[in-house]
């Protein structure tokens, strides 16, 4: 593992934080352009995902330290300690989410118009992310059989964008692609927890990022037959 680029003086450049924002880029860069060839004004999704980006990365952490209570009720300190890693994509998927809403409606922009457009793009960032989490050592699978469950996650998320891609050039309705990636990833999520051994059993020998896996199942399930039944 190579938790650590390099040093220039005091400064150190991580991985994880380093492949971040390589996925920040290149999936704003692409959304961009996506939404330009759709008549959409690239700014705008541009200051959106920027936005839900910081409110990402603030969400991931505050569900991460909750998950972790004991430990940061020790050291309050590491609260803030980024750099020591420590981040929940559910927690993110939250705030950024909420977050994004809430400037799409001051924008008076339609929600699943442009949360469609996005999301594939959120898939691909994602699977650059894992490989950050691959080169910083966290996220990592069961020692008996050595897994790879970073690459592994990266690998399906990167399948996942490519099912979103395909779909959405082609009809659909509003939100069928953002559910539909909500049902893809918790399925993906819900069975790579099988093979990490990051997280500790809660209830019936399921994480419990596998039981909010099933909530989020269960949900995208519900909204997509509504939006297939729709007229």
């Amino acid at each position: 593992m190579h938790p650590e680029i390099c040093k220039i003086g005091p400064l150190v450049i991580y991985s994880y934080g380093f492949m971040l924002v390589v996925a920040f880029f290149v999936a704003v860069t692409l959304a961009s352009q996506e939404a330009k060839r759709r008549g959409i004004n690239p700014d705008l999704i541009f200051n959106l995902l920027f936005i839900s980006f910081i409110s990402g990365i603030i969400g991931a952490r505050i569900f991460y330290v909750v998950e972790n209570l004991g430990f940061y009720l020790k050291a309050p300190f590491e609260m803030i300690m980024l750099s020591h890693g420590g981040m929940s994509w559910f927690g993110g998927l939250i705030l950024g989410v909420v977050s994004g809403i809430v400037y799409l409606k001051r924008k008076n922009m339609g929600i699943y118009k442009v949360v469609d457009l996005i999301i594939p793009f959120l898939a691909l960032g994602q699977s650059i992310c894992r490989i950050g989490c691959f080169l910083n050592g966290c996220c990592f699978g069961k020692d008996t059989l050595l897994i790879p469950a970073q690459i592994i996650s990266s690998f399906l998320l990167l399948l996942i964008f490519v099912i979103l891609r395909f779909l959405q050039e082609r009809p659909h309705k509003a939100g069928q692609i953002f559910y539909l990636y909500l049902f893809l990833y918790s399925i993906k999520r819900f069975f790579i927890e099988f093979w990490r051994a990051d997280n500790q059993i809660v209830f019936l020998n399921f994480t419990l990022f596998q039981l909010i896996s099933v909530v989020i199942f269960i949900f995208s399930v519900v909204q997509l037959v509504i939006i297939l039944k729709r007229k």
